[in-house]
């Protein structure tokens, strides 16, 4: 079942480990069908969060992460992946959690890979879309592990310490 879209406006900081368990979805061009359940996020959280993309202010690039939640924000790391975050939060409030890993795919370039999941997906609405979306199956996690987010060396020794990585154990 598609998780509720009320679960979108939640902070991102209650988003992000409650979307541990959950089903990552996606519809390739043949009309199969992926799901493989996320197991590793981090949270992103507003324009002080300075390892955030929307620290800078809204920009072409980072515009779907103003919006309300429940969007997809796809962007190319390093040139070379695209990586996958779900925004939640209000509209106005930039905030999104990375999809870092799934079962058996670690790492969030392998996530995207797996699921043929380009920049051509950026904005999709989660809630509606046909492509792209979340389901829960009432899967509920062992334990949830934290701790620091990964390759963030440029933002502040503050945000680089935060615990805003969560992973099932």
């Amino acid at each position: 079942m598609r998780i509720d879209p009320a679960f979108y406006a939640s902070d991102v900081l209650e988003a992000a480990p409650a979307l541990l368990g959950k089903l990552l979805c996606r519809r390739l061009p043949d009309g199969t069908v992926l799901r493989l359940r996320i197991t590793e996020t981090e949270a992103y959280r507003g324009q002080d969060d300075t390892a955030c993309h929307a620290r800078a202010g809204k920009t072409r690039r980072t515009a779907v992460m103003f919006g309300p939640g429940g969007f997809s924000y796809v962007y190319l790391c390093y040139g070379i992946h695209s990586l996958l975050n779900i925004v939640t939060g209000e509209d106005g409030q930039p905030q999104a959690a990375l999809i870092r890993a799934v079962e058996g795919r670690p790492g969030p370039g392998r996530v995207t890979k797996a699921l043929s999941i380009d920049c051509s997906l950026n904005g999709i609405d989660l809630r509606t879309s046909g492509l792209l979306w979340l389901e829960d199956d009432g899967f509920v996690c062992p334990s949830i592990l934290t701790g620091p987010r990964v390759g963030i060396a440029y933002a502040s020794e503050e945000d680089r310490g935060r615990a805003w990585r969560f992973m099932v154990l």
